[in-house]
């Protein structure tokens, strides 16, 4: 069983209390609660989901998993305005104590702004406090039941069990036969996260009404003043996603609502984009466009005139980092032109970075950007464009490798920085020295054109890990997918 709750005392015994936790009983805890939250809801009982969240709220399981949850993301060391983190294992057993509703008091959030992906633009983003980020995973724990059960069949983003890949599966679904739509809107979300309606949140969100209402309106410091925050819900809280996508559910079905089966219309969401398929220009101009922007203008959104179109498949779209276009009437997905500039970029500035770095340090920085860019593209046509990222890769290295050696010829800056195996020549390595009496290897850089290209299986559109109808559908895919990587990274080794 998990652990009684304990009292504040001895450092030693909050210690002892919290590295002696049985994690595995505490998810069994909170995962049943979780269950009968999404069955009442489904049911439309809002007054039992209520009270189930109000128990689960309370609970000692949950807090330690929010507490845990909280310490174990990237940002754990990142401090809120209070300037306090959670490090040592007493620190978080304090933590998980102290996240109550009763006087709890949101601390302001420290915004900072970070760059926009190709764009010289800054996105603001906001910092809460550890004591704010624990009570918002608690209550996220008791929310994103509702959320998966309410959320749009065919919305993807910030949904457990699903990824950009099920995505662009939709996309090829619903545009790859010769019989499908031709046009599609592509709509994107004017500040999306800043722009919210707090009224509409407080007066539609299923979740404690006076907690909600203390994160909407904590305001934020920017530059050592105070804001007032009264629309939006910040990014950067762990519960924002899930507001976002509660605010997006039903938007599947008003586009469905104003259209029949021969206006072709289709929805993909993720996050704050969208595409809609039309069987022509005007289906989606007059019939559909002005429906979701009633949607959104009820909830405080609009659409963004600037990135919001209407492309023709033959001309294609860019979604995801991947382009969507029909060639002579095939549907070929291949990774965006745009994608792939940014991330050779991105590779170029590391090798520059690292002049007088040492092979193997360069090796063990690049590879996993390489892998991790690779593995993202693996279900869609990406072969052709692995190699090319290949060969820009090689010839920045080569380059890397001139300049730390300008008066060597250049055999022997082949033999230095790279070695030949079997078929495969000029492959960028390092020697590692034999350790604990173990035979000295080669560390090579990762290609790109290694990873197998294969499909991915979208997930069924109503599926959600709260029904327990789909409990052996999701251990089937898990099974399924645990397979698929070992046997890639077999593949690798070999």
């Amino acid at each position: 069983m998990v652990m009684d709750k304990t009292k504040a005392g001895a450092a030693s015994a909050l210690e002892l209390a919290w590295k002696t936790l049985n994690w595995t009983q505490a998810e069994k805890i909170v995962r049943r609660l979780q269950m009968r939250i999404a069955k009442a809801t489904r049911e439309g009982r809002y007054g039992k989901v209520k009270a189930l969240q109000w128990i689960l709220t309370h609970a000692f399981s949950a807090k330690v998993l929010a507490v845990r949850r909280v310490t174990q993301n990237s940002g754990s060391k990142t401090p809120g305005t209070d300037g306090v983190v959670w490090k040592t294992a007493q620190d978080k057993m304090k933590a998980a104590l102290s996240l109550k509703r009763y006087g709890y008091r949101t601390k302001p959030l420290k915004r900072i702004y970070i760059p926009k992906k190709n764009s010289t633009d800054r996105r603001p983003l906001s910092i809460p406090a550890m004591l704010c980020r624990g009570m918002q995973s608690l209550y996220l724990l008791a929310f994103d039941p509702v959320v998966e059960t309410i959320a749009d069949k065919n919305s993807y983003g910030f949904r457990p069990k699903r990824s950009t890949a099920d995505a662009i599966e939709q996309c090829f679904k619903s545009l790859h036969s010769k019989g499908s739509a031709q046009f599609i809107l592509e709509g994107d979300i004017r500040a999306c996260f800043d722009k919210i309606s707090h009224s509409w949140l407080l007066n539609n969100i299923i979740m404690d009404r006076n907690i909600l209402e203390k994160w909407l309106t904590a305001g934020y410091i920017d530059k050592n003043v105070l804001y007032p925050t009264e629309v939006g819900a910040p990014q950067g809280g762990s519960i924002s996603p899930s507001l976002l996508n509660a605010t997006l559910s039903g938007l599947e079905s008003a586009v469905k609502a104003a259209s029949n089966l021969k206006d072709k219309v289709h929805i993909c969401i993720y996050a704050d984009d969208f595409i809609v398929t039309g069987a022509s220009e005007e289906v989606l101009e007059k019939k559909i466009k002005p429906v979701i922007k009633a949607f959104l203008l009820e909830r405080g959104l609009e659409l963004s005139e600037k990135k919001t179109k209407i492309s023709h498949i033959k001309d294609g779209f860019n979604f995801l980092g991947c382009n969507v276009r029909k060639y002579k009437g095939k549907l070929l997905i291949k990774p965006s032109e745009a994608n792939k500039k940014s991330f050779l970029e991105n590779i170029r500035q590391s090798i520059r970075k690292n002049a007088s770095n040492t092979t193997e340090k360069l090796i063990l920085l690049l590879n996993p950007k390489i892998r991790g860019w690779a593995n993202y593209f693996r279900h869609i046509v990406a072969k052709e464009t692995f190699s090319e990222v290949d060969d820009e890769i090689f010839k920045s290295l080569w380059k890397w490798c001139k300049r730390r050696h300008p008066e060597k010829p250049i055999s022997w800056t082949k033999k230095k920085y790279f070695r030949s195996e079997s078929m495969r020549d000029w492959i960028f390595n390092t020697k590692i020295p034999p350790e604990d009496g173990k035979p000295s290897e080669y560390l090579d850089l990762f290609r790109a054109s290694t990873v197998k290209i294969k499909r991915h299986i979208k997930i069924r559109a109503e599926a959600t890990p709260y029904d327990p109808a789909f409990e052996e559908y999701f251990k089937q895919r898990a099974e399924r997918r645990n397979v698929r990587e070992t046997g890639s990274a077999q593949q690798l080794a070999l």
